[in-house]
């Protein structure tokens, strides 16, 4: 295959050229919202972001958003510099900066900073934390359901790098995606340390079987939002769904399968390792979830 798609296909918008980057207080140009070369999150990937979608005029589900930046920041002992508050204030400064009403997304980066000299230990990180805030005009554009391919590729141990850390340390799925696409298919599905199937390169993994939602159990997976209010929405309408470990054979028999994120919603899975799931399109159960889900948004 070569018309690779991906998770994160949008519609092209000529604005993103014209759009303001909000960079450590000051809105800057595209061609001018640039960090130092030896700011850590450049250097060593030393840091944690998140992506948040714009609906409507409302950021969905900024506080899970805002939690999960503030304890992924806990986590590797790294001091944002900004309240809570300042930080949504940042977001909603470049968002009207950029007159984003809609269909917009944003990336919100948080490293340690700026090093003194260019080696590892944090310590070398003393002027503060670069934090970085690039929104675009974002529609996703999705020319037919995902395929995914099986790779070697593992997310791991929590004493190795903690999956659910969302941190700028992404090589491990990188590589996993190159290996996906070198086999034919657009992403990549991941799995445990066990060998059960766990989630792709980009985003959480759920499949569909005689009626009920399976995912893996959470342990060895981004703590995906988007992931969690599928489930929620599972257990406030009647679906049956679980949080279990599930083989590739479960996976081939599948009815359905889809990916969940939060650029892209719930978005199908047409084929794995060159085997149709369901019809090979996007299936009633994923369509339900996705109906559910722009309620929420709503709401």
């Amino acid at each position: 295959m070569t018309d690779h798609v991906s998770t994160h296909q949008a519609e092209e918008d000529a604005r993103n050229e014209n759009i303001l980057i909000w960079v450590d207080g000051a809105l800057k140009p595209k061609p001018q919202a640039v960090v130092s070369v030896y700011d850590s999150g450049f250097m060593l990937g030393d840091g944690v972001w998140e992506g948040l979608r714009l609906y409507d005029g409302r950021w969905a589900f900024m506080d899970d958003h805002m939690d999960r930046l503030f304890e992924a920041a806990k986590a590797i002992d790294l001091d944002i510099g900004r309240t809570r508050e300042q930080v949504i204030s940042a977001l909603f400064e470049t968002q009207k900066a950029n007159g984003m009403t809609t269909d917009a997304h944003a990336r919100l980066m948080v490293t340690r900073g700026v090093k003194t000299r260019p080696f590892q230990h944090p310590r070398l990180s003393q002027q503060g934390p670069t934090m970085v805030i690039i929104m675009e005009h974002s529609r996703p554009k999705l020319p037919r359901p995902i395929t995914l391919a099986t790779v070697p590729h593992l997310r791991g141990l929590p004493m190795t790098q903690d999956p659910k850390l969302n941190s700028h340390s992404k090589l491990n799925c990188i590589l996993a995606c190159i290996a996906a696409q070198k086999a034919g298919a657009d992403e990549a599905l991941m799995l445990d340390i066990h060998g059960f199937v766990n989630t792709t390169n980009a985003c959480n993994f759920f499949i569909v079987r005689k009626g009920a939602v399976w995912t893996s159990t959470g342990d060895y997976c981004m703590n995906g939002i988007t992931r969690q209010k599928v489930i929620d929405l599972c257990r406030a309408n009647g679906i049956p769904v679980f949080e279990r470990n599930f083989s590739l054979v479960d996976t081939y028999g599948a009815d359905e399968a889809f990916l969940t994120g939060t650029f892209g919603a719930q978005t199908p899975v047409g084929s794995i390792d060159g085997r149709q799931i369901g019809t090979g399109q996007m299936g009633p159960m994923t369509e339900r979830l996705r109906a559910l889900y722009k309620d929420l948004v709503r709401a």
